[in-house]
């Protein structure tokens, strides 16, 4: 896997999709760690990844990049040998640890250097060096945690029942503050955000076993037609490829 896949991978129309080894690991305060690696004498394919909200940073022998919120898929190369280590921070939450809002970074594959400088080397380095990488990652990235902006969970938990609007009214500020307050910690406003994870509930019901038009309806579509809409929107493929 190449430094810039950074989603869990979805199945690939490759010529050797099941040599890859992804697996995902608890961590707490994350929404989860995660490695991936690719034989040396596999196949090289392409990777979509879409929009789920998170950020990730990501070790490789290049270095660790940070892989901002995406508003789109966005294709990641993956080339035999590659082996990644990395960290997945849940919606909201990586502002603190990275030292810039969310939107700063918005559909972005950047160094972390550009953010933490000479300390992002160092990391590299150490990682690098761990015996058990993926637990060196995690430290480092869980010192600079801190608290996200408080609204963080209420916005998440408003937009899954209600409109822009109520959840605003909820918070009891404006829709103005409520936009702002969510492109720092998300990197998208609060409409985006409600499209966003409106998807990602679709799609994880469906992987669950629901059909098409009930995971539709339980995630808060008008119907199957506008889940598919979405689904060509931000993932830029029919749902049936994309599963």
């Amino acid at each position: 896997m190449s430094p810039t896949a950074h989603r869990p991978p979805l199945p690939a129309r490759t010529a050797a999709p099941a040599r890859r080894v992804y697996r995902e690991y608890g961590a707490p305060g994350l929404a989860c760690a995660w490695t991936a690696e690719v034989p040396r004498d596999a196949e090289p394919y392409v990777q979509r990844v879409v929009p789920d909200g998170c950020v990730d940073v990501i070790w490789s022998e290049a270095g660790i990049l940070v892989a901002g919120p995406d508003t789109g898929p966005v294709p990641a190369a993956m080339r035999p040998g590659d082996a990644v280590a990395a960290v997945r921070f849940r919606p909201g939450t990586a502002p603190p640890a990275l030292g810039v809002p969310a939107d700063a970074i918005r559909d972005g594959r950047l160094p972390l250097r550009d953010l933490w400088g000479a300390d992002a080397d160092r990391l590299a380095e150490a990682v690098a060096g761990a015996g058990d990488r993926l637990a060196a990652l995690v430290a480092a990235v869980r010192e600079r945690m801190g608290p996200p902006d408080p609204l963080v969970p209420a916005v998440v938990a408003g937009l899954a029942r209600g409109s822009v609007r109520d959840v605003a009214d909820g918070l009891g500020v404006g829709e103005r503050q409520l936009r702002r307050r969510s492109l720092a910690a998300f990197g998208y406003g609060p409409k985006t955000l409600q499209r966003v994870l409106r998807f990602q509930r679709a799609l994880a019901l469906v992987r669950a076993g629901e059909t098409r038009a009930d995971a539709a309806c339980a995630a808060g579509y008008a119907d199957q037609a506008h889940f598919a809409h979405e689904v060509r929107d931000l993932a830029g493929e029919p749902v049936g490829n994309l599963l």
